[in-house]
Parts: structure tokens; sequence; C-alpha cells
């Protein structure tokens, strides 16, 4: 079946901007948004590839924190962690498994394929490995069990004094009410909510479920291994002090 223009033209996009955001230069001009840059008053980047608690993670730590705090996030490309690599500005990067990530990404942008999105994966954490001593680690099981430690091991790291998160029930509750908003503000209501949530729901398991059989194709078998390597040792990272 022939694809539609609009669903070529999304993905040779897609392509360009994952090329373009493995470069600092390249990614501020053409793929980051204004909010998304490293500014002389950035004091912290999170990022990491989508669905990987991203929202979650940007609206806790700001919730810990008594003051406004100056977050570069949800750029969804290496280049912003090896930007604030060469400024030395504190960043998190964050990890989730990758065929969860995959598939879940897959859903909320469904013109892009499951080998794309493979790639894309690869594409966002190889040109970390580089730069190792300028982030932190965390995976999204830790996100969800205690954000407050991923805090403690950034301001080790960095010899910053940001407030950590403490994963209470009303604490939680109140992050999860705030992802809500910003994901309606984003997404608005209806079938591209349901798909773009950051939150989990049983739409989304259920679309996930019928895109599993293509992440596990046999001919995505060599990219599937290389990250799932890649997510096994930034994980191995995850749990180093600092």
């Amino acid at each position: 079946m022939a694809l539609r223009p609009a669903t070529i033209l999304a993905r040779v996009r897609w392509e360009a901007r994952v090329v373009a955001g493995r470069f600092p230069w390249a990614a501020e001009r053409f793929v980051l948004p204004a909010g998304s840059r490293i500014t002389g008053e950035t004091e912290v980047v999170i990022d990491g590839f989508p669905r990987s608690g991203n929202t979650f993670a940007v609206v806790a730590f700001r919730q810990a924190q008594s003051r406004r705090v100056s977050v570069a996030h949800h750029g969804h490309v290496p280049a912003l962690a090896i930007e604030a690599h060469r400024r030395g500005v504190p960043a998190l990067v964050l990890i989730r498994e990758p065929e969860e990530a995959v598939l879940s990404f897959v859903v909320r942008l469904p013109r892009l394929t499951v080998r794309q999105a493979l790639r894309s994966y690869l594409r966002y954490y190889e040109p970390l490995i580089a730069h190792r001593g300028g982030f932190v680690v965390t995976t999204l099981g830790q996100l969800r069990a205690d954000f407050g430690e991923a805090i403690r091991r950034l301001n080790a790291r960095f010899g910053t004094s940001f407030a950590e998160f403490d994963p209470t029930e009303d604490h939680v509750r109140g992050v999860l009410e705030e992802v809500d908003r910003w994901d309606r503000g984003a997404f608005g209501t209806g079938e591209a909510f349901e798909r773009s949530r950051a939150r989990p729901s049983e739409e989304r398991d259920r679309l996930k479920e019928l895109l599993r059989p293509a992440y596990l194709d046999p001919t995505l078998r060599p990219l599937r291994a290389k990250a799932e390597r890649l997510h096994v040792r930034f994980a191995a990272w995850a749990v180093t002090p600092g």
C-alpha cells in the first residue's frame, strides 16, 4: 500500500531532526524550541528519549524546589546533554527499557515506524557515551520509586543543593495532576490526548500490544540487541553515586 505524502513527509522530518539532534549547533538552530535551549540562566537540564518520564521528572523537580529554577527540558535530543556538559551545567538523563519506550513513542507518533523509533533510541543514547562525566542517569523505575535519590546523586556529582523530591502520596498525586494539565494543554482531549499523555492508560497499553509484533520482527533483532545493551549500560550508571 502506497504511503500518503503526509506520512512520508513526517518520517523525513523526523529523520532530519534525529540527525541534527546529535550536534549542539544544529539542534540549537533547527530542532530545539526556545523553552528547551540552554541559556545563561539555565541551572539544570532534564532530558531523555521520549516516553521516558520526562514530564513527570520536570514537574516533580520543580515542585520540590522552594524557588523558581530554570530547567532546560523536553528537547529529546542528545545535543541538550552534550551542550550542558560543554557549559558545565548539571544534567539528568532519563532512560527507559527500549521495548516499552519505542512502543509508547510509536503510539504517540503513529506515522513513524517501529524501526525508525528504534533507530532514534540508539541515536539518542549512543552520542552520550563520550560525555559520561557530564550527566547523571535515572531509569524510569527509579523515577517512579524515588526521584529524590536521583536529585541526591545530581547534587553529589555537581556540588548543587537542589531540594529532593519526597515521594509521598500527596506529592505524587500533585505531580500527576499537573502532568495531566500539561498534557491537556498540549494535546486537548480525545484520541490525541489518549495517544500522547504521559501517564499510562488502558487504551495506550492496548495500542502498544498491537505494535509489539512489529517490534519483535526478526529483521529488527540487531537494532534491538544494540538498544538493549545501551539500556543495560546506562542503567548501570544510574546506580553509581555521584
